[in-house]
């Protein structure tokens, strides 16, 4: 098998969660240092995507890097909270200019802990900023605000790379960056060569994408910076542990990555809402370790000879060939 990548996880993947109908939390609040200890007990993690502001944590950066230095962890991203209830109605395309303004100093202020932390990118999701009914925007000043304040926080780091991670909806009804496609005009209006896309397969999913063929565009205007991996249903972002329900889907995902020589993490963005977060975390793993050999199994001129006669069946049985052997071959 060839060297296997390597592994991360978002750090909220360690954490408790709450929703409306569980309001006090299905377990007992997690702090980030504990959540850094669970991630080392997985065994085979090697980086974390960090939140930040680090709520409710009164400790400091050094504090941190002890945490992820005793559980041979490192930090990949920092991902600013601007997406929480401060601001409702947008980030960097808030109506109100003070909040649009300190916004963009948070985006700003997460570069130097990402530097601190030694980081490879500032991760950015926009979750507030869209609309959530008709004529509720201005679409062309929306997008503009949008572009402007990319441009400013981007050009201002030139050695610091940041993704915009897309969504199609939730928390607002529209998201300003839905889609890989509408992404990938954003980055080029924005003119700037360290922008990238962070690719999340439950996202591309949940709206209505084929994850390869969304990773293959961003590779092929190349922008794939970094990608996610979890599962859903398609209808929302439920954040399953990877290959729970889109076996087929994702060994076609990392298929694309491997033709196409990309090599970055694979990163798990789960949510176990009701589950062992250490044990979901192995249970991804596991199955990407499979999908990881299966590549290896994989009878590629086969492949390519059906593709280039667009022959579903024969494709179909040497990808399962290839899925199911990997997977009986490695067990538990």
């Amino acid at each position: 098998m060839t060297t296997l990548p390597r592994f991360g996880a978002g750090i909220w993947h360690f954490a408790s969660y709450v929703d409306r109908y569980a309001t006090a939390g299905y377990a007992p609040p997690v702090g980030l240092l504990e959540q850094i200890d669970r991630a080392g007990q997985v065994g085979s993690l090697s980086v974390v995507d960090l939140n930040w502001p680090f709520v409710g944590f009164d400790g400091d950066l050094d504090d941190v890097r002890a945490a992820l230095t005793r559980n041979g962890l490192s930090a990949i991203a920092v991902t600013p909270e601007i997406y929480n209830a401060e601001y409702v109605r947008g980030s960097i395309t808030n109506p109100d200019p003070v909040i649009r303004a300190k916004a963009i100093e948070v985006l700003h202020d997460s570069v130097s802990v990402a530097q601190a932390l030694g980081c490879d990118y500032v991760k950015l999701w926009f979750g507030q900023d869209g609309w959530d009914y008709p004529f509720q925007v201005n679409h062309q000043r929306l997008w503009r605000d949008a572009i402007e304040a990319l441009r400013e926080v981007v050009g201002a780091h030139p050695d610091m790379r940041f993704v915009i991670e897309y969504k199609p909806r939730e928390p607002r009804v529209r998201i300003v960056f839905p889609s890989a496609a509408r992404t990938l005009l954003a980055i080029q209006e924005v003119g700037l060569s360290n922008l990238g896309v962070l690719l999340d397969f439950g996202h591309s999913l949940y709206g209505q994408e084929s994850p390869a063929d969304a990773a293959q565009l961003c590779i092929d205007h190349d922008r794939l910076f970094a990608i996610d991996v979890n599962d859903n249903m398609r209808g929302w972002d439920d954040d399953m542990v990877v290959g729970s329900v889109h076996l087929v889907e994702t060994f076609e995902f990392f298929h694309t990555l491997r033709r196409n020589g990309w090599d970055g993490v694979w990163q798990l963005d789960q949510f176990p809402f009701r589950e062992d977060s250490v044990e979901a975390a192995r249970s991804g793993i596991r199955f990407l370790t499979a999908v990881h050999h299966a590549l290896d199994l994989l009878d590629e001129e086969a492949l390519a000879d059906a593709q280039s006669r667009h022959d579903a069946l024969t494709a179909t049985r040497l990808v399962q060939k290839a899925l199911l052997t990997s997977m009986v071959e490695l067990g538990d």
